[in-house]
Parts: structure tokens; sequence; C-alpha cells
């Protein structure tokens, strides 16, 4: 993980490497892309979020997770307090994959530098990888989300927790005991009080 001795240094460091991300061409995703998708919100919070990549209204916007299912992540950090500006809010990959299919080993290797400069420069107590991709991604694992979900791993420093995806979410409308969204219900309250036990607050304001 790479240390830099000032916010100046971190923020030259930050510009550079959405300068990076904008102008890539590292892989296929380039040439179908609207936008590239960076992510957003605060650098000074100690909890990210993980996503898959952009989908159609992403690419259109270049902001993240900002469709039905975006709606639905900040509908599920309201429901204990958080404001999606309070969080920084990411994806594996920076564009959109045609079709909303799942990127490519190689798509996901081409953009990994860029999510693991965001992860060293954003430094985050907890992340949240949100779905199978980003899971199995960044724990080098076959094992998916519904064995996962719920479980502390320690990643690089922190503390990461898989939790389903809210686009999963919206095609399973039950609140029953068990069902994905009481289970979801339970991962967010599980960050919450992860983040007061270690003493990581929340900023008051967001930091784009």
């Amino acid at each position: 993980m790479t240390f830099f001795q000032s916010s100046a240094d971190r923020d030259e460091a930050w510009a550079e490497l959405r300068k990076k991300v904008e102008g890539c061409t590292r892989c296929g995703l380039c040439s179908s892309r609207k936008n590239t998708v960076f992510g957003q919100g605060s650098r000074k919070t100690p909890l990210v979020f993980i996503g898959e990549g952009p989908g159609a209204e992403e690419d259109e916007q270049g902001v993240a997770f900002v469709g039905k299912a975006g709606r639905l992540l900040t509908q599920i950090l309201a429901s204990v307090g958080i404001r999606r500006e309070q969080v920084f809010i990411s994806n594996v990959v920076k564009c959109r994959p045609p079709d909303n299919r799942v990127p490519a080993p190689d798509e996901m290797m081409a953009c990994s530098p860029f999510l693991e400069a965001q992860l060293a420069l954003l430094r985050p107590r907890i992340v949240v990888c949100l779905g199978n991709t980003p899971t199995k991604w960044l724990l080098r694992t076959s094992e998916g989300i519904t064995a996962l979900r719920g479980r502390w791993f320690p990643w690089r420093g922190a503390l990461l927790l898989p939790m389903f995806h809210p686009s999963f979410l919206l095609r399973n409308e039950s609140r029953k005991k068990g069902s994905p969204k009481e289970l979801t219900w339970r991962d967010i309250n599980a960050v919450r009080e992860k983040l007061g036990e270690l003493g990581a607050p929340l900023p008051e304001e967001g930091d784009p």
C-alpha cells in the first residue's frame, strides 16, 4: 500500500488516477462506453462499497450506482443513518460491459490497478463487496456470495464484508425472515456496528 506525506500529495495522485481512468484503453470495454465511471463519495471515509461494473444509467451519467440498484443502495444506507456522501462507491471495472454482462477476467485484470490505487489512497477500514464479482475478485475465491455474505474477512489491514448486490434484491422482493432483503438488513446493521467497534466515524460531509 502506498503512503503519501501530505493531503496535497494524495490530491495530486487522485487527480492523476482519475485522468488515467478517463483516458483508459487497456481493454475492449473502452470501445463501447459513453463514459468511464470512476466512482464517487467521500475520500475521508472509512467505508467503501465495491460493485461489479457500470450499468446503462451509470454509463450515461459517468456516476456509479445511479440506476434502480443504486437508488436501493441509497435506501439501504439510509436505513442505518448513512448518507451516500459519507461513503465511497466504486466498481471492479470502470466501463460498462455490453448488455450488463459479468466482466471478463481479462477486463477485470486490466482495470484492477485502478481499483487497487483507489483503495490505497482511500485507506478504508471496511470494504463492502456487493455481489459475486467483487467478492470473488478481491478475496480470490471461487465461493459464491450466498456462502460468503455476512462474514467478515481480514483484507490488507481492513475488514471486508460481502453483501448481496442491490440488483439481486430487486429480483427477490420477499422480506420474510431469511430472505435476501432481510439478510441485507442484518448485514448493513453489522457494518454500522463494526464502524463503532473500530472507532471509525463517518465524515460529517462528503469530500468529492
